[in-house]
């Protein structure tokens, strides 16, 4: 199981992710807390390219595609994160390999996420104030009952955190998990509760 932890913000958050992690995700969306400057994800991308196999993820939300495409070139990003309402047609216009954000609960259909052009497909929790990041899971017993029936590799988000992630392993046997801030002290990313939650990823 792939693990993506998401809104790095500095190279020391950066070098614990790169101790087991998959894919890391900055936040390139300043409408949000966890956002970082493209200087500053330029920098710690291309430390992460040259010294390990782990994937850099911009997560834009409903921004212009020349923007995104730009930035994530700029940044020498591996992936873009599409997590707004971005339309299928407008993904088309993504020139990096792209992850689309679904919300269990609000716009995820299994259809939809089949068709739509990306590589990866990620499900979050739906809450009506935020479009990510809220740190809380959806039903998930029920929810795998739908998202299973996914032929795309499907990542799981929303509430995935050291004592949870085994849980979702079990009922959704997904490509991936993505978590963000259940490793976070006073807002700020913890390199030992990084470290912790690799760790349990593969007890």
């Amino acid at each position: 199981m792939k693990v993506k932890i998401c809104g790095i913000r500095d190279m020391e958050a950066a070098k614990a992710v790169m101790q087991g992690a998959d894919y890391m995700g900055f936040i390139m969306s300043d409408r949000f807390r966890r956002y970082i400057s493209p200087e500053i994800v330029k920098e710690i991308a291309e430390y992460v390219s040259n010294n390990s196999n782990v994937k850099t993820v911009g997560v834009f939300v409903d921004q212009p595609a020349d923007f995104v495409n730009d930035i994530s070139e700029f940044c020498n990003l591996d992936y873009v994160q599409l997590h707004g309402h971005e339309s299928a047609d407008y993904a088309k216009k993504i020139k990096k390999p792209v992850i689309k954000a679904f919300r269990y609960g609000e716009d995820f259909s299994v259809e939809d996420a089949e068709n739509y052009p990306a590589e990866l497909i990620l499900i979050d929790s739906y809450s009506k104030n935020t479009v990510g990041g809220t740190g809380v899971s959806f039903a998930w017993e029920k929810a795998a009952e739908e998202i299973t029936k996914l032929k795309k590799p499907y990542i799981i988000a929303g509430g995935i955190k050291s004592s949870t992630v085994l849980e979702a392993k079990a009922i959704f046997h997904p490509y991936g998990v993505d978590a963000s801030g259940s490793m976070e002290i006073d807002g700020k990313k913890s390199p030992r509760l990084i470290a912790e939650f690799l760790e349990a990823v593969k007890s």
